[in-house]
Parts: C-alpha cells; sequence; structure tokens
C-alpha cells in the first residue's frame, strides 16, 4: 500500500507539470494571436478588393482577392524607385557600418592600448547624445560634401555605430585569446585571426546586430525628411508619408498597401536570423 502511494504521487506530480505547461502555451498562443492579428488584418486588406476592404466584420481572408491596391501606388509614387533606394541604404548601412565595427571592436578588445577604456567611456558618452541635436551638424556635412538630396547622406552617418562597436567588444572579450595565440604560432597575422577565426565564432552578434542595423535603416524618416525632397531618390518612410498627406482622395486600402511594403521586409529579415538574434543576446549576457 506505502509503495503504491508513493508512486502514485510522482505520476500525479508530473500529470499537474503537464497540465500546467499545456495552459501557459496555450495562454501564449493565444496572446501571439492577438499580437500578430492587426499586422494580419493589415495585409489581408491590402489585398482586398477597395469596395470590401473595411467590411465589418473585419475579413480575415482576402476574399475577394485584388492586387489592385498595389498596382495603385506606382500610379502615385514611384514605388519601385523607393524601394531600390531603401535596399541601396539598408545594405550600405548594415556592411559598411558592420565592417568598421568589427575592426574596432577587435582593436579595443585584442590590441589594447595607452587610453583605451578611456576612449571607449568617450564613446559610450555618445549613445547619450538624443540625434536630433547632431542632425545641424551632419547637415552641413553633408551640404558640404553636395550630399543633400543624395541617398549617400543616409548611410554615411551610420558607419561609425558606437553600440555595434560596444557590443562586439564584449563579445570578442568572451572568445578565449588562447585561439589567438594558438593562429600566431602558426604565423597568422591580425587580419587572418579576425575575419578566419573570430568573425565566424561571433556570427550570433554580428546577425543580431544586423538586423538592428536593418530595422534602423529601413524605418529611418528623420534622417529621410531632412536630407531627401526629390521623389526619385527618396526611401520607403517617407514616401509613405508623401503618399498619404500629398496626394489628396487616396483610399486608405492603398496606404495599408504600402505600410505593408514597408512593414514586411523587417519582419522577414527578422524571421530569417532570429535564431542567431537570440543566441547571441542570451550569450553576451551570460559572458558579460
Amino acid at each position: 500500500m506505502t509503495t503504491t502511494a508513493s508512486t502514485a504521487a510522482p505520476s500525479a506530480g508530473r500529470s499537474r507539470r503537464r497540465i500546467g505547461r499545456a495552459l501557459i502555451s496555450l495562454l501564449l498562443v493565444l496572446l501571439g494571436l492577438i499580437m500578430v492579428a492587426p499586422l494580419i488584418w493589415l495585409v489581408v486588406t491590402s489585398l482586398t478588393e477597395p469596395s470590401h476592404a473595411f467590411a465589418l466584420p473585419p475579413n480575415w481572408l482576402p476574399i475577394p482577392f485584388s492586387t489592385a491596391n498595389y498596382e495603385a501606388i506606382d500610379d502615385l509614387v514611384p514605388l519601385g524607385r523607393m524601394v531600390l533606394n531603401s535596399v541601396l541604404v539598408a545594405a550600405a548601412s548594415i556592411s559598411l557600418s558592420l565592417l568598421f565595427s568589427v575592426l574596432a571592436a577587435y582593436g579595443f578588445s585584442r590590441l589594447p592600448f595607452r587610453g583605451s577604456r578611456g576612449l571607449m567611456l568617450v564613446l559610450l558618452s555618445a549613445l547619450m547624445v538624443p540625434v536630433q541635436l547632431t542632425i545641424i551638424p551632419v547637415f552641413v556635412l553633408m551640404r558640404g560634401l553636395a550630399l543633400v538630396d543624395d541617398i549617400a547622406a543616409l548611410w554615411l552617418p551610420t558607419l561609425i555605430n558606437v553600440f555595434q562597436i560596444f557590443f562586439l567588444r564584449q563579445y570578442f572579450n568572451s572568445i578565449p585569446r588562447e585561439l589567438d595565440e594558438a593562429a600566431r604560432v602558426d604565423g597568422a597575422g591580425h587580419l587572418w585571426i579576425l575575419f578566419r577565426m573570430i568573425v565566424p565564432l561571433s556570427s550570433p552578434a554580428i546577425a543580431a546586430l544586423a538586423i538592428l542595423a536593418f530595422e534602423a535603416s529601413w524605418n529611418n524618416f528623420f534622417g529621410a525628411l531632412i536630407f531627401l525632397s526629390s521623389p526619385e531618390n527618396m526611401t520607403l518612410p517617407v514616401g509613405l508619408v508623401l503618399l498619404s498627406d500629398v496626394r489628396g482622395g487616396v483610399s486608405a486600402a492603398v496606404i495599408f498597401a504600402a505600410i505593408t511594403v514597408v512593414t514586411l521586409p523587417v519582419l522577414i529579415f527578422f524571421i530569417i536570423f532570429q535564431n542567431k538574434f537570440v543566441s547571441s543576446i542570451a550569450t553576451v549576457g551570460i559572458r558579460g
């Protein structure tokens, strides 16, 4: 009797834990659906015929299906050119800023020099300065370089990213230095160690920073509003405002289609690299 009771208690405990996990999973699924519902409604509305786009109750399937809303965007603003501008700015911002950040972080992590800690503190203090305070000298600089109303004015200021440098420095510090010493014994130089050993080991951190850089560049409205004036040079965030404000009588479904064009690339980019993003944050948090 005692043996039966002792075995029944752990079984009941496991059953309660399974039920508890199932309830938590169900709750998380429901919360996830609530959070993603506006995005689903946005996409469905953009693919629904304008006359049926805002039916009550809301449609959760694009019936009747239509791409007229997307076709109408290009008739009002140069959508293709704006998408290309946004892609070019994002590609330049991500690749060049990460290149400079990797080089700088390696210097702070592996090449200690006199005053390196003080210089890092000075760089970190720059994070406390709002972008709005630096936009005037940046604008004067871009005007001096004849880059006003040029997409280069959007990606050039992003080349030095203090947060990326600090984040990569912390990640590089978590990589054992014995690997560097073993590579030097074999005759490897600093660039070989950096790009053939440290960078591959730091791919989760680099992927996380790429996501953040892509999101910041793709959604950069303030900079594009300041530097760009010609419709053919505008990026998507400013083009969206131009579509909704300048052009009168535009259907709300067309605006929804434009918002979808702006939103989905960021979501897709995050979905592709989400595993590396989570693992990099966890690793830096643990190793610090």
